[in-house]
């Protein structure tokens, strides 16, 4: 069998995590409590190379787990022939819980994090990982 992938789609749930962790770390929504719980200075002066490269890489890394995401939805509604929507939003969900949710607890843990840091970011993450799933089910393959 072979995969088809939305590389559109890919694109834009990509692009779309930028927009919402510009949104959630905003200091008026959870920045401040972010910042203070993970003990980051928000008014660091950062360079525009280091800018560059935090930028860059994290667009990479949400690349590819938005192809990851649209390769096993594709497998997920081949499997069970759902709504494709549905099958990406169940897909998310999964992978979300299992790789992402259940990771984070278990290095947050033992870095010994606070759980309210924990939760910022397994909600960020759900949050994230939710808007992906809609543009890439919503774009179909």
């Amino acid at each position: 069998m072979e995969v088809s992938i939305n590389y559109w789609a890919v694109l834009l749930a990509a692009l779309s995590t930028m927009l919402v962790g510009s949104v959630w770390y905003a200091k008026s929504v959870f920045g401040n409590r972010w910042s203070k719980l993970a003990k980051v200075n928000m008014d660091r002066k950062v360079e525009p190379s280091e800018m560059a490269w935090l930028m860059g890489s994290t667009f990479v890394a949400s690349l590819v787990t938005a192809y990851v995401l649209a390769h096993v939805a594709f497998l997920s509604n081949k499997f069970f022939g759902n709504s494709f929507m549905q099958d990406t939003l169940s897909t998310a969900f999964w992978l979300w819980l299992g790789f992402t949710a259940a990771r984070v607890y278990v290095h947050d843990a033992f870095e010994s994090r606070p759980g309210q840091l924990t939760l910022l970011t397994v909600s960020h993450e759900f949050v994230s990982i939710g808007v992906m799933a809609l543009i890439i089910g919503a774009m179909g393959v």
